[in-house]
């Protein structure tokens, strides 16, 4: 969930909205609705100026959720309505499945019935998780007087922005580009041809303090409807026609400028130390988000200045790493009794979460933790690493190994209760930790700053309305060391004592109803978690010999991890991705969505792959991101031909036509850059090139970066031709490296990236798999590098000889000269060089990474 601010300013006239759409926002988290001062005239709501500037504070509201989709106990009364979206398998339409409100899924009945009566369109996006989506339902969505306004003079839709990032895209971009900020729920009016004519956020139900309330809004929507149609309509489109030129640049040149990839890393990082809170961590101000693309941006330029000899300039920025990763896992942003992080915190102290779990989230910050791990050899960035992946094994893997989405930020307080409140499941009052604890109680409330008043007082901005009162979410204030000496105690004895009462707590808690799970799977999160599994087989093989886990962590081998990857690489192959076709499908929920894939699936599941394969998978998983990237059709044609009978001639090329890949899908081939859809579904009215970096990083910055890992391991014209599709794609984006480095992290690494003159390559030749193996692959990962590539060739394997020999015949040859057939031995290559083979680990570590720990 985020929310809005009820600041409203803008115009949707022709004459402002061109400057506007040439500047779009990204999304912001505010709470609130929006209309331009021109659509208010229209509507003649009059509003006076409630607020100077957004406010981030949010009421945190009890009240009823009644979800099919929930498996919690709660008992639902007898449903007197139920509506076409009974029928979906999306946990968030399932809902609203027995509203009054007459709903109808995205698709072309309800946009026929829209025009059959000549009325505009209500749509509402939103997700299962999100808490105020749930407010606005049992506020307005369960009223009957409301659903008979909106059954009565609009076909009302309901969309899952998880299941359809496209159709949240169009109108999030008009709300966002217009109004000054967006959110969940997302409410737009429509025309029956799906151009946008006014929108806003949450609404609430009635008028208050000089706001329109939701009633009052759809009459005045109906009455301009009737009475101003051509003004709204012509504004609408007009809109759609701005954002669509803003949104599909196309680049002049083939290439970036060629200074501009150093100066947007630089300026980045600059911008960022600009914004970054030396007293409480993170870049910017509440509510903090963790935003896990400036980590990774931090951490990539230290790099760089470490490698030039600006040592103290290196030191800088990883202290503002360390120092924003220690606050986020000590505050209650971070879950320490079951694991895993919350969406973001309220305050400045990464205390007060909204406590919604995303999965991308915990993909995300597992890599940079991990990262953080590489650079310092410090335990406490592998521990919390292993305290998301124990969570995700725990709560969020299906029995066929697929990742779910999501869990709710909102619970029943008590077994049979028909109400919930946001944080329920997760807060407790100091009585109860006392029950609990027992003995070691006071110790655990001191750690913890659990107080007999709630501890959510550290900011005017923690518990604004007092919903917390009494109640205390934990959150690390003491200093382990200090605290382990003042009761006596070894660190190691102490944090055990720590682990055991967490462990007290975990079991009460399970106890409680649970948050609705959103138990969808979703392409492009699954992903971003496959990648942080599989690079966790590797890089935790190199945790200090000795290190102890406490509860939450569970403490398993790491080689296990890389079984998890697998598997829900397996799943979405088998389940979402069509062999024949060389398609996938977005989502799966008892069956594939109708959605197709996006350009962010297959992006974020080439990279997972990637990932999969360089930390120990098979070659076929290689294959699949090569194929998933760019087979080119005329590759396939005559063989695709020769096998074919006359009789299926016909078929054979109307499959021809289908075989098309993420390059052939979303790429730009003329004006460079990738769309995030592939245009084909014609109620779908923009075609965006993402380039923001922010919650989930762009499709676009990912593509670069698995482009550029994949022209590091294939040869010749491939090789050449993925490099060109990245230089093309960064160069559509050069005016924003330019000008709003910050705004893209991720793709100011991507530039730098793409510029490095020679990636250094690590060819690992020997049998597999084998513990030989396994060490000589954890050695290769063991130091930070992100200019790197591990590829590893077992001659004795049919698929990997294959492979190379298509594919690459240079490291088959490297292979084939291996010094010695029943080992496994490394080589360095960089710059058309490459290092005497070794098969030592110690001795590959060193030679990739001869530099000290930098703690």
């Amino acid at each position: 969930m985020t929310f809005l601010s009820s600041q409203l300013s803008l115009s949707t006239s022709s004459s402002s909205s061109s400057m506007l759409f040439r500047n779009l926002l990204t999304t912001t988290c505010l709470q609130g609705y929006f209309f331009s001062h021109h659509q208010r005239k229209l509507l003649s709501i009059n509003r006076k100026p409630i607020l100077k500037k957004p406010s981030f504070t949010r009421p945190i509201h009890s009240y009823r959720v009644l979800s099919m989709a929930d498996k919690q106990t709660i008992s639902p009364p007898a449903q007197s309505h139920t509506n076409r979206l009974a029928l979906e398998h999306s946990p968030y339409l399932l809902q609203h499945a027995h509203n009054p409100v007459n709903w109808y899924p995205w698709g072309e009945e309800a946009f026929e019935e829209a025009k059959k009566r000549d009325i505009p369109i209500f749509l509402s996006i939103g997700y299962s998780t999100c808490h105020w989506c749930h407010v606005m339902e049992v506020e307005s969505f369960e009223d009957e007087q409301v659903a008979k306004l909106l059954n009565d003079w609009f076909v009302s839709i309901k969309v899952d922005r998880e299941e359809r990032p496209d159709v949240d895209k169009v109108y999030m971009t008009y709300v966002q580009a217009l109004y000054g900020g967006g959110g969940w729920p997302l409410s737009c009016f429509l025309s029956p041809d799906l151009k946008p004519l006014m929108g806003g956020t949450y609404f609430p139900p009635e008028d208050n303090f000089g706001r329109p309330g939701f009633k009052t809004i759809l009459r005045k929507v109906k009455e301009a409807w009737e009475s101003k149609r051509e003004v709204l309509v012509n504004s609408g489109a007009f809109a759609i026609e701005q954002m669509s030129e803003a949104l599909s640049a196309s680049a002049s040149s083939s290439k970036l400028t060629s200074d501009v990839a150093q100066n947007a890393l630089r300026l980045c990082a600059e911008q960022l130390s600009q914004r970054y809170d030396s007293k409480l961590g993170g870049f910017g101000s509440a509510p903090k988000f963790p935003r896990p693309v400036e980590i990774q941006l931090m951490l990539y330029q230290a790099k760089n200045l470490e490698e030039a000899g600006k040592l103290n300039e290196s030191k800088k920025h990883l202290k503002m790493v360390y120092f924003t990763l220690q606050s986020m896992a000590k505050g209650g942003i971070h879950d320490h009794v079951g694991g895993g992080f919350h969406r973001y915190s309220v305050d400045d102290y990464w205390h007060v979460p909204h406590f919604e779990k995303m999965l991308y989230d915990q993909g995300q910050l597992v890599n940079v933790y991990l990262d953080a791990f590489t650079f310092t050899k410090d335990a406490f960035y592998s521990n919390v690493a292993r305290d998301i992946l124990d969570y995700l094994r725990r709560d969020m893997i299906g029995p066929e190994g697929e990742i779910y989405s999501a869990e709710d930020a909102d619970s029943a307080e008590s077994e049979g209760a028909t109400r919930k409140k946001e944080g329920a499941f997760y807060v407790w009052t100091s009585k109860e930790v006392e029950s609990i604890i027992g003995e070691y109680a006071n110790l655990f409330k001191e750690h913890y700053y659990i107080k007999p008043s709630g501890n959510c007082d550290l900011s005017k901005m923690s518990d604004p309305h007092k919903e917390f009162k009494g109640l205390n979410v934990l959150i690390e204030r003491s200093d382990a060391s200090a605290m382990a000496s003042k009761f006596g105690m070894s660190k190691n004895e102490y944090f055990d004592v720590l682990g055991a009462c967490r462990k007290k707590l975990f079991d009460v808690r399970s106890k409680r109803p649970r948050p609705h799970l959103d138990d969808k799977v979703i392409v492009s999160w699954n992903g971003l978690v496959i990648s942080s599994f599989a690079r966790a087989s590797k890089i935790l093989m190199g945790e200090p010999e000795g290190t102890q886990f406490s509860f939450p962590v569970v403490g398993c081998n790491p080689e296990e991890y890389l079984e998890v990857a697998s598997k829900a690489a397996s799943f979405i192959k088998r389940q979402l991705y069509d062999d024949q076709t060389k398609r996938l499908q977005h989502s799966f929920r008892k069956g594939p969505s109708k959605a197709p894939g996006f350009l962010d699936d297959y992006a974020f599941l080439i990279q997972g792959l990637l990932d999969l394969y360089e930390f120990g998978g098979g070659t076929n998983w290689l294959s699949w991101a090569i194929e998933l990237q760019d087979i080119q059709a005329s590759d396939l044609s005559f063989s695709l031909l020769y096998t074919c009978s006359t009789i299926f001639v016909c078929y054979c090329l109307t499959l021809l036509c289908e075989l098309r890949y993420q390059d052939e899908l979303f790429l730009d081939h003329e004006g460079g850059g990738y769309f995030n859809t592939t245009g084909e579904d014609s109620s779908v009215l923009l075609r965006v090139k993402e380039d923001h970096d922010g919650a989930e990083p762009s499709g676009n910055s990912v593509s670069i970066i698995n482009l550029v890992r994949l022209s590091s391991m294939v040869a010749s014209s491939k090789s050449e031709k993925f490099r060109r599709n990245a230089e093309h794609v960064l160069a559509v984006f050069e005016k924003r490296l330019k000008d709003m480095a910050m705004a893209v992290p991720l793709m100011c690494c991507a530039a730098d990236m793409l510029s490095v003159p020679s990636r250094k390559q690590v060819v690992l030749a020997g049998p597999k798999p084998s513990l030989e193996f396994h060490n000589m692959i954890s050695a290769s990962h063991a130091s930070y590098y992100p200019n790197k590539t591990v590829i590893h060739v077992d001659l004795t394997n049919k698929e990997d000889r294959e492979f190379w020999e298509k594919n690459n015949e240079n490291i088959a040859q490297m292979a084939k000269g291996s010094p010695a057939a029943d080992k496994v031995v490394a080589f360095v290559c960089q710059n058309f060089t490459c290092s005497a083979p070794v098969s030592d680990p110690e001795a590959l570590r060193t030679l990739l990474d001869p530099k000290p720990s930098r703690k």
